[in-house]
């Protein structure tokens, strides 16, 4: 984490590198980066957070499942590392963002959802997502299993090794991530 005071400074010198460049008829430099960075874990390890999405069963003409290294020395809140690592979330309309409705879009509206029974099932965010089908919140401790999340994402702390998974669990598939 940048200390705020370097912060300051770093965003002062960006807005002086702008309006000299506008001066001049120059292109501005790139800002220097002031936040941590999410990249592809090289063969597993992740010197940071890995956040982790899978759309399990969910059949998707365009899949978004990924799995990114949000790099951090710092502890760092779960909403927090999954707006570093590019990922969106939606809540509902009754509960806010206290509860996942969609990840980056996805289910869509209009997405036929099977249910166990061969009827359809479309998620519209109003109130809590189907019991059948919906965003489940795992995490990992650096040196521990898989457990279902206890708190949501804009409590639960994650330190540097940690990762967590949303999981689109569909008519009880899969219960669990994978290894």
């Amino acid at each position: 984490m940048i200390p705020p005071i370097r912060a300051s400074l770093l965003a002062a010198a960006a807005l002086a590198a702008l309006a000299l460049a506008g001066c001049t008829g120059q292109p501005a430099p790139a800002p220097a980066p002031t936040d941590a960075a999410a990249t592809a874990p090289a063969a597993g390890t992740c010197a940071g957070i890995t956040v982790i999405v899978d759309t399990g069963d969910l059949e998707l003409s365009d899949d978004i499942s990924t799995e990114l290294c949000v790099v951090t020395d710092d502890p760092m809140i779960a909403g927090d590392a999954l707006a570093r690592a590019g990922v969106e979330t939606e809540g509902t309309a009754q509960y806010g963002d206290q509860v996942v409705c969609r990840v980056n879009g996805v289910p869509q509206q209009d997405l036929a959802i099977p249910t166990a029974d061969g009827s359809e099932y479309f998620e519209t965010c109003e109130s809590m997502p189907a019991a059948f089908a919906y965003w489940a919140l795992w995490q990992k401790p650096a040196d521990g299993e898989w457990g279902y999340a206890q708190e949501g994402l804009g409590t639960l702390e994650l330190q540097p090794g940690d990762a967590i998974e949303l999981l689109f669990t569909l008519n009880d598939e899969p219960a669990a991530p994978a290894e």
